[in-house]
């Protein structure tokens, strides 16, 4: 589960800015968003609310540019992506730290680099312990040789490993050494340096980033009996219309027809490339769009079987496509796989939520997600402009926050609970009143006769 987020020097963040999961010791209600790992309460919301251009997106793109650096390297466009609000930031530092726990530990994992030269200047990985001391697992500093913890202490085998893979890592400035010890590397069972591989899993696998352009769901539970008779329940709660959703075989003409003529070629030439290469037997690949489902699937070496979903409403005679459906319905079917994932650890991270839905939907969303997961190790952090779903019945003080743009265009985040609230305030009110920030704030305009 995530604990922390801290970015410095990132697109519109130009002081450190962090984003905590830890919550407040003045806010009694919702305990059962509470989540306690050893002596540590942590969150299951964060909500964060703010003015178009105020700065929420990039707050999402922090966590989805970490995830980027450590499963490949820093970006081309990361040359970019300091904070533009002065001139000096391009040759300032910027950096990033995720704070989580996993299997009963706590990690704080970072790095800094000079995003406009793409070079990485330090990074660090340390256990943390509850009384407040750290154990320093690796640390990187100045373009150097990493380092590991002095209490870190090697076999004869892992301590030739290591010297190998330090030698091979020399003068690699733009990825990270984490990605670098996770590319080819075995490691035993009884190691002391699985941490590495922990860690890069925790990041590349627990954390779920979302951005508009981005697809949420893994298909998978659609060829899952159990699972798709609680999405047929579930869809029907929602009030879309559609009575049945059901798998249905379609023919490769039909799938070309639903594919670009490249994309369909480009498709089909790795699945039998994939086949006859590596000798599988059985192989299963699925597409997802914001408009398709589709599986291609081939079983102990028979011929290729496409399928794709159908949807029914009420009595029609005739089936519908996913693509013939609302903006607003294709996006709960994405929300579904949040709905249904059984994962502990699980942390997923949404821009823009309620897109294409309406707000009872978006609050019908979250009073399912409490219902579903009520003791599961996971966790939502969503940026929204609804609302609406501003309720203490809903999400606890700790839980909301507000990102709002200074004097020098600088973004800031605070949460809801600094402000002194009574319990039975009516938040959104106040809230569109103004009276926590973060709100477009309009100027006049007058039209002039010619």
């Amino acid at each position: 589960m995530l604990v922390k987020l801290n970015v410095d020097n990132f697109m519109s963040f130009e002081k450190e800015t962090e984003l905590t999961m830890i919550p407040s010791n003045k806010t009694t209600k919702k305990k059962e968003h509470k989540i306690k790992i050893k002596s540590t309460s942590l969150l299951k919301y964060a909500v964060i609310y703010g003015a178009n251009a105020a700065g929420k997106s990039n707050l999402v793109e922090a966590f989805n540019f970490i995830q980027y650096c450590v499963m490949k390297s820093i970006p081309a466009q990361a040359a970019t992506m300091f904070c533009k609000t002065r001139e000096e930031n391009s040759k300032r530092n910027s950096s990033f730290e995720l704070q989580f726990t996993l299997d009963g530990k706590f990690y704080a994992y970072g790095f800094s680099a000079l995003l406009q030269e793409r070079k990485i200047t330090s990074e660090w990985l340390y256990e943390l312990y509850q009384n407040g001391s750290a154990k320093t697992l690796f640390e990187r500093e100045n373009g150097e040789r990493p380092q590991l913890g002095r209490d870190i202490v090697l076999d004869k085998l892992d301590t030739l490993k290591m010297q190998t893979y330090l030698e091979d890592f020399d003068e690699k400035s733009n990825i990270l050494f984490l990605s670098f010890m996770n590319r080819g590397k075995k490691y035993n069972k009884n190691s002391k340096i699985t941490f590495f591989k922990d860690v890069f899993a925790w990041i590349t696998e627990n954390l779920d980033v979302c951005t508009p352009q981005t697809s949420l769901n893994s298909f998978e539970y659609y060829y899952d009996d159990a699972s798709l008779i609680k999405i047929n329940e579930l869809i029907k709660t929602f009030d879309t219309g559609i009575t049945k959703i059901s798998i249905e075989e379609i023919t490769q003409d039909e799938l070309r027809k639903e594919l670009p003529e490249p994309i369909f070629n480009e498709v089909m030439d790795n699945i039998k490339r994939k086949l006859e290469d590596d000798n599988i037997r059985d192989f299963k690949v699925s597409m997802r769009s914001h408009e398709s489902f589709f599986n291609i699937e081939s079983i102990n070496g028979a011929e290729l079987k496409a399928t794709t979903i159908k949807l029914k409403h009420g009595n029609s005679f005739y089936d519908f496509n996913f693509n013939e459906e609302s903006d607003g319905t294709r996006r709960l079917f994405e929300l579904l796989d949040i709905l249904l994932n059984k994962s502990e650890n699980k942390v997923y991270v949404i821009d823009e939520m309620e897109r294409s839905l309406h707000p009872k939907l978006t609050s019908r969303f979250i009073e399912l997600f409490d219902q579903m997961h009520p003791e599961q190790k996971i966790q939502l952090i969503f940026t929204t402009h609804e609302s609406s779903i501003m309720d203490q019945e809903l999400f606890r003080r700790d839980e909301i926050w507000f990102v709002e743009r200074d004097k020098d265009n600088n973004s800031n985040i605070y949460s809801l609970d600094k402000f002194k609230e009574r319990y039975d305030k009516k938040l959104s009110k106040a809230y569109l009143e103004g009276r926590y920030g973060a709100i477009p704030a309009f100027t006049s305009f007058k039209f002039k006769e010619e």
